[in-house]
């Protein structure tokens, strides 16, 4: 026989009980009336069925903010596509082909309200050469855009690609984006490198999704393939 002194009931037994005897509460539903319990909300006691409806408003509640959490990003993403567009429409109707890597940094910085745009491009055409945005690059910096697979986003460390950008000491966070011909993809080499850049060491930090990023980058190398 089992002593239950040496071993007492725990509460573990008593929910495995409760749990497997459903019909116990059927049969001393007076229970269920005079069991209280705190609650969350106050200091006083509340009734079983008080405290199921506070945990059910509670749920709501979170299901609630989710839902608004979903929205809210709905509504960002649908912004960002339409202003995505905007910028890729402009850049199909830039007639002045030496422009195009100008006109891309002004109207990222105008569609993405991105404080600082630098971009450089190499590999061009005999015409493009002597351009600002072909030369000034080291071999180092086209390497490293090469080994990017997509867009690299963090601190500052000391990138030569911040070096192109206005006021370098202003660039507490980057993305940088290497630019390739579309149909070989990610194992093509770069032709060139974008780079956007904030004060806000956040902006562009290293936990980030960079799917949109990549967007930036196909449409910005799609436009720039007229230079080479």
């Amino acid at each position: 026989m089992t002593n239950s002194f040496t071993n007492p009931i725990t509460e573990d037994d008593i929910a495995n009980y409760l749990a497997n005897t459903p019909d116990f509460f059927e049969r001393h539903a007076e229970l269920l009336a005079s069991v209280h319990l705190s609650s969350p909300h106050s200091k006083r006691a509340v009734s079983l069925q008080e405290r199921q409806a506070e945990m059910l408003r509670d749920k709501i509640k979170l299901l609630e903010h989710r839902l608004m959490d979903m929205i809210r990003h709905g509504n960002e993403n649908a912004l960002l596509s339409d202003r995505l567009l905007r910028w890729a429409g402009s850049l199909f109707l830039t007639g002045d082909t030496a422009s195009m890597p100008d006109r891309i940094a002004s109207q990222i910085k105008e569609q993405f309200s991105v404080p600082q745009v630098g971009i450089k491009v190499w590999d061009v055409a005999a015409p493009f050469t002597s351009s600002g945005f072909a030369q000034g690059v080291s071999d180092d910096a086209k390497l490293f855009a090469t080994s990017l697979t997509e867009p690299f986003c963090g601190v500052n460390t000391g990138f030569e690609a911040v070096t192109w950008l206005g006021d370098p000491g202003a660039a507490a966070s980057i993305a940088l984006l290497p630019l390739r011909s579309a149909p070989a993809g990610a194992l093509a080499p770069a032709f060139g490198l974008l780079v956007l850049s904030s004060p806000d060491a956040q902006r562009f930090n290293s936990g980030m999704g960079t799917d949109f990023l990549q967007r930036v980058a196909e449409v910005a190398s799609a436009a720039l393939g007229r230079l080479r």
